[in-house]
């Protein structure tokens, strides 16, 4: 990164972007990879860099809590390793566990592909050695000892230190306790010195214990002696642990040469992870402030709406920008405090933002293509060169105007400050008009008047400010493209405290002119401001419109809710009603086949006359409950109809056209799609009169054979209930149901309602003489 660069990112305070950046890294690889961040120019490598923070925003959303950690940084031993070096235990454990977690989010993204696509592709090129990663994890622990595990020598020469240590130990207690040593002993203890167990003998009986002196107390009152009956033994431990340290120490040279072979793969590896955090440092950076990817295009242009300053925590006022399309030049006027400046580098860090693959603050975003982002702000006054305030400025001008082009974008905050006000102003103009004439992309702000004019005699060159409340005469932050600012000196100054009557003086210095653009830009900003309200208290009353609207429709889906949950119960409940009666009708047949054995035929008839009778009057109201509908296949004037959108019936008014039929519901009549209704087919055996002696007639004339060919399965299962009550009224059976051939649907809807009647005794396929297939053949009970 060049050195003109770097000063143009700290004016912007892209760096302070980046600090605040890397405090979302879990690890020193991503926090470098975040610092080496800048701008980039490629359109192809900035939309990659997009994709993936978007992937892993995705990744944050769907699985917070996904294991991506648990691996170290482990160049330094990697390296240390490819030299020969022998590692430590701590550090084989280490690269051990960065093994196991390079194969679990290798495999974790392998698993996901199709939902990350990109980071998948990134992290396939890891290298996994599964053989590596299990002798490590079985011969370290977590603390970096050495498992007995590591070695078949390594356990037989710690069980065997542990034994003898118990055999020295043993005896030394049994010392202690011997009445004899009691008096000898400082405390009845056994410790350690130098590696060796001995115990605290007081200093006038050291002739009473034969051993060797390996430390004696601060006051020299106690000596700490090794019994010479333990010598050996002492020394039997120091001789294991010798071996044991050199088998350890043959352990860890083996894995350190194991790893020296893998090392770059592992370096490799760990590059990739490092990126990943880098990633996902992004990922959470975007997630915790909002932000949204940037539309790029080619084209260098910026347009945002709503966008926030990403430094400036708490509330932040957003504003509406954009640059390149109607405009390319914004001036920028305002009072003081009033966010010009904030404004000016809010435009830029969006631009460097998205050029660097960051998401950006902001609802929506549009960023194209700049070659370079060239800004002049703030006090830039270099005490070592010993410039002023106007020719560090002027300096960083030079050096904006020697470099720029037509995919440039400038910003210079108070242009032509800091000289002469009238001399400041026409350099300033003519800084513009060069910047103008190379077709660069500018913002700057400013409080001379003529840079106004300016905007307004060129074309794509535009005004802007911030907007300043003139009731309360303080600044809203709001950006105001197309109207011109103003200073509001005088209206500051009499809320600070100046006098009016210096403030009416002060007036009369400024010219007839001054005072009527003065006057002009207040009233103008006076109606754009109650515009404003009117569109903000408009805007009010949309939404509470909008809000009524979405609370009554909610309200009326609840009711059809409810409605629909009252007419399922309600059917329910005629189901259950007519089971009841089917029941009872059952309960009266299976009696009156008792009672009727014996009777003449007229009483026969009378009796079924009388059940019939009963029956009748239990049906309607089970039939009320259950209209059955059929598809609209032919509806016509005056046919009823059921819409189940409204759970309301109706009649056709005039036949259907254009997919359309009117339907008359209630007094309404309304136009429906064909296909949202139902034609009505109400049972209508009720309705039917019947004369005189028709019931004797019929049951005289009871046929054995139903014809059910050319009806759908319901009808047929309807006019199949139907005629089995008859037929076991009328003491007739076997019972012939015709249901043709065809594609056996109706002929299986038969059986399985045969099956499961308890009026049917058995039945059967008809034989060929009796109609084959297409009879189905029921004895009844």
């Amino acid at each position: 990164m060049s050195e003109s660069l770097k000063k143009m990112l700290r004016r912007l305070e892209f760096d302070k972007i980046i600090s605040r950046l890397a405090g979302y890294a879990y690890s020193e690889l991503g926090k470098e990879r975040i610092y080496r961040l800048e701008p980039l120019s490629k359109m192809e490598e900035i939309t990659r860099l997009h994709n993936e923070t978007k992937e892993a925003v995705l990744l944050l959303r769907l699985e917070p809590n996904a294991d991506l950690g648990g691996w170290y940084d482990v160049r330094r031993p990697l390296r240390r390793a490819s030299r020969e070096a022998i590692l430590d235990g701590a550090s084989l454990f280490k690269i051990g566990s960065t093994l196991a977690a390079i194969r679990r989010i290798k495999s974790f993204f392998s698993e996901r592909s199709q939902t990350y696509p990109l980071l998948h592709r990134q992290l396939s090129h890891m290298v996994i050695h599964s053989g590596l990663e299990r002798r490590i994890l079985k011969s370290i622990k977590p603390d970096g000892e050495v498992d007995d595990q590591a070695s078949t020598r390594l356990a037989g020469l710690r069980r065997r230190i542990q034994e003898t240590q118990l055999d020295v130990k043993s005896y030394l207690e049994r010392t202690i306790r011997n009445p004899s040593y009691q008096k000898y002993l400082q405390d009845p203890i056994v410790t350690v010195r130098e590696g060796r167990y001995v115990i605290p003998v007081k200093q006038e009986y050291r002739s009473q214990v034969p051993g060797l002196v390996h430390d004696q107390s601060a006051s020299g009152a106690t000596l700490f002696i090794e019994p010479m009956e333990v010598v050996e033994k002492n020394n039997e431990i120091r001789r294991l642990e010798a071996a044991e340290k050199q088998e350890i120490q043959k352990i860890l040279a083996d894995l350190s040469k194991e790893t020296s072979k893998v090392a770059e793969d592992i370096l490799a590896s760990l590059d990739v992870l490092g990126y990943l955090d880098f990633t996902m440092a992004k990922a959470r950076y975007a997630y915790d402030t909002d932000a949204v990817p940037p539309r790029l295009v080619s084209e260098p242009v910026v347009e945002v709406r709503r966008a926030r300053h990403p430094l400036i925590k708490g509330r932040v006022v957003p504003i509406d920008f954009c640059l390149g399309k109607n405009f390319d030049i914004l001036v920028l006027t305002g009072p003081n405090t009033g966010g010009k400046t904030v404004a000016l580098k809010t435009v830029g860090l969006i631009v460097l933002m998205a050029q660097s693959g960051l998401h950006i603050p902001a609802e929506e975003c549009e960023v194209g293509m700049f070659d370079g982002v060239y800004a002049d702000i703030g006090d830039e006054q270099s005490i070592e060169d010993s410039l002023s305030t106007f020719s560090s400025h002027i300096r960083n001008i030079v050096g904006i105007l020697e470099s720029v082009g037509k995919r440039s974008l400038v910003l210079i905050d108070e242009l032509g400050t800091g000289t002469d006000p009238v001399e400041g102003a026409a350099l300033a103009q003519a800084i513009l008009e060069k910047l103008y004439r190379q077709g660069a992309k500018v913002v700057a702000t400013t409080h001379f008047s003529e840079l106004k004019h300016f905007a307004t005699t060129r074309d794509r060159v535009e005004n802007a400010s911030v907007e300043f409340d003139r009731f309360t005469l303080e600044p809203t932050f709001q950006l105001v493209i197309g109207r011109p600012g103003r200073s509001y000196a005088f209206d500051i100054a009499y809320r600070l405290g100046l006098g009016q009557d210096i403030i009416a003086l002060s007036k009369k210095f400024l010219t007839e002119e001054q005072q009527k653009a003065d006057e002009l830009l207040r009233k103008l900003e006076q109606e754009q401001q109650e515009a404003q309200r009117a569109r903000e208290e408009a805007e009010r009353i949309r939404q509470e419109a909008v809000q009524t609207r979405d609370y009554y429709q909610k309200e009326l889906s609840n009711l059809l809710a409810r409605k629909q949950k009252i007419i399922e119960r309600a059917n329910e409940e005629a189901n259950e009603l007519l089971r009841r009666v089917k029941r009872e009708s059952e309960d009266i047949i299976k009696t009156l086949r008792q009672d009727m054995k014996n009777m003449s035929n007229r009483d026969r008839e009378q009796v079924i006359q009388e059940v019939r009778e009963r029956l009748k009057s239990l049906r309607p109201v089970v039939k009320k409950n259950r209209v059955r509908t059929v598809p609209p296949q032919s509806l016509k004037e005056g046919d009823n109809v059921f819409i189940p959108r409204f759970a309301q019936h109706g009649t056709v008014v005039a036949s259907p056209k254009d997919g359309q039929v009117q339907v008359q519901v209630g007094v309404l009549k309304v136009n429906i799609p064909v296909d949202e209704v139902e034609k009505s087919v109400e049972d209508h055996v009720e309705n039917i009169k019947h004369p005189a002696g028709m019931v004797m007639q019929k049951a005289r004339e009871f046929k054995n054979r139903l014809d059910l060919r050319g009806m759908r399965v319901e009808d047929a299962l309807v006019e199949l209930d139907k005629y089995l009550d008859d037929a076991l009224l009328s003491n007739i059976s076997p019972v012939y149901l015709v249901h043709g051939k065809g594609t056996g649907a109706l002929r299986e809807a038969v059986c399985r309602y045969l099956k499961g009647d308890s009026r049917v005794k058995s039945f059967r396929l008809g034989k060929q003489e009796e109609g084959g297939m297409g009879v189905t053949v029921a004895e009844l009970k």
